[in-house]
C-alpha cells in the first residue's frame, strides 16, 4: 500500500491481481447482475488508487471486502429509491434548479465545516463508522478505546452535528 500511495503503478496492478476476484465475487453476489459487479468493482479499485491514504491498516482484505460491499449496497439502495420516486419527463426543466444546487451546495459545506469543528476523539470516531463503515467494535479496536467510549463519542458527535446543521438551515 506504502508504493501505490507514493503512485506505482505496479504495487496498484498487484494489489488488484490479487483481490479483484474478491471484490467482483462480492458485488456480483449482492448486486446479481454481472455488468454491475463489473462497474461497481472498478470504482472500488478507482477509489482506491486515487485515495489510497482511506487505508489506515490492519487486514486488507477484509477493509476492501467491506469497501465493496458497502458500495454495492449503495447501488442497491439508489436503485430501490429510484423505483419509488416517479419519474419526471426529461424535457421539462425544474424551475428551481439553480436554486436546487446552490442550497446542496451550502449544506455540503455546511457539513463538511461542521465535521471539521468536532473534537478529534468524535469526528475520528464517526468518520471511521459512517465514512469507513467500520462497525463501532472496530472503531474501537482501532482507536484503542472501550466500546461503550466509542459510542458515547459518536453519540455526541452526531448530536453536535445535527445541531450546528439545525443553525445553518434556521438560519
Amino acid at each position: 500500500m506504502t508504493q501505490m500511495a507514493q503512485g506505482d503503478a505496479s504495487a496498484f496492478t498487484a494489489i488488484y491481481d490479487r483481490h479483484a476476484a474478491l471484490v467482483y465475487g462480492i458485488c456480483k453476489r449482492i448486486l446479481g447482475d454481472p455488468a454491475a459487479a463489473e462497474d461497481v468493482t472498478q470504482s472500488v479499485f478507482t477509489q482506491l488508487w486515487a485515495k489510497p491514504y482511506s487505508f489506515a491498516g490492519g487486514n486488507f482484505g477484509g477493509w476492501i471486502a467491506r469497501v465493496a460491499r458497502n458500495a454495492s449496497l449503495d447501488i442497491v439502495r439508489s436503485a430501490a429509491v429510484r423505483r419509488r420516486e416517479p419519474e419526471m419527463p426529461t424535457d421539462m426543466p425544474s424551475d428551481n434548479v439553480l436554486e436546487d444546487e446552490v442550497f446542496e451546495r451550502v449544506r455540503a459545506g455546511a457539513i463538511v465545516e461542521a465535521v471539521k469543528a468536532l473534537p478529534a476523539d468524535q469526528r475520528e470516531a464517526i468518520e471511521q463508522a459512517y465514512f469507513q463503515g467500520l462497525s463501532y467494535r472496530e472503531v474501537a479496536e482501532r482507536m484503542g478505546a472501550p466500546l461503550g467510549t466509542v459510542k458515547s463519542r459518536i453519540r455526541s458527535g452526531l448530536r453536535q452535528l445535527w445541531e450546528a446543521l439545525h443553525r445553518t438551515v434556521a438560519t
